[in-house]
């Protein structure tokens, strides 16, 4: 596991964010640094995947501070443009755009963002599928490929940005069980190679062999945070070990 060089790339303070009456961040604090790999569990409805919308913004917090990459994000839109470009998101869902190729889900952002020739472009989008294990299917579509080939397409679309920080929001969620491991793979390369990842997921055994630190959140705080064998082997908190007992008992 590639250590972390002390550099910070996001730093949460008190951060807030509210839905009506329901606040689902409750001053959210953390600070998580450069070529480090942190995993966020915890019950569902719990902020996890608020925490991340917040930090390319697809959720405008409501109090607090956040940066990314040494820049606060405000309400320029252009410091938020720089920090969306540096920042790559894989959903839950693949949300690959089915009337494009393979290939061109992965070239449309490096030409049409970063201005990048299509020759390169195409060059980039195979290097990135032969890492992801599926450059057989540059010229198919969407539709005609597994949930677990279409996630790998996700992660080179969003790696094909170039991004300083790669986000997962439960990847393997919507996945049959034979095309987890397929993607935990791909995620577990990125990580050796040192790449920033903030990871909410429920796959505890990624979780304990890759992370550096797991996040505990439960009702929109963070309950504990620790390096993942202390967290697996020595939870501090009576709701962490409430929550492992129930999820490694079953």
């Amino acid at each position: 596991m590639t250590e972390s060089n002390g550099r910070e790339m996001v730093r949460m303070e008190n951060v807030v964010k509210r839905f009506g009456n329901f606040t689902a961040l409750n001053g959210v604090s953390i600070t998580i640094e450069e070529g480090e790999v942190v995993v966020i569990i915890g019950p569902s409805g719990s902020g996890k995947s608020t925490l991340l919308r917040t930090i390319n913004q697809l959720e405008k917090h409501d109090g607090g501070r956040i940066v990314v990459d040494g820049m606060e994000i405000t309400d320029d839109l252009r410091t938020l443009t720089q920090i969306r470009t540096e920042t790559g998101m894989v959903f839950q869902q693949f949300n690959l755009f089915p009337h494009l190729t393979v290939l061109r889900n992965i070239t449309l952002a490096p030409q049409k963002v970063r201005h990048m020739p299509q020759r390169e472009a195409e060059e980039l989008a195979y290097q990135l599928l032969e890492r992801v294990d599926i450059s057989e299917q540059a010229e198919k579509f969407p539709g005609q490929l597994s949930g677990g080939q279409q996630q790998r397409v996700a992660i080179a679309r969003a790696l094909a940005m170039n991004p300083r920080l790669m986000m997962f929001d439960e990847p393997t969620s919507a996945l049959d069980p034979e095309m987890i491991n397929e993607v935990l793979k791909v995620m577990t390369e990125l990580a050796a190679d040192g790449m920033t990842m903030i990871c909410v997921t429920h796959e505890m055994g990624f979780a304990r062999n890759v992370a550096h630190r797991v996040v505990f959140m439960d009702e929109g705080e963070i309950v504990e945070v620790a390096t993942a064998a202390e967290f697996f082997t020595a939870p501090k908190e009576p709701r962490t070990r409430m929550f492992l007992d129930q999820i490694l008992t079953h």
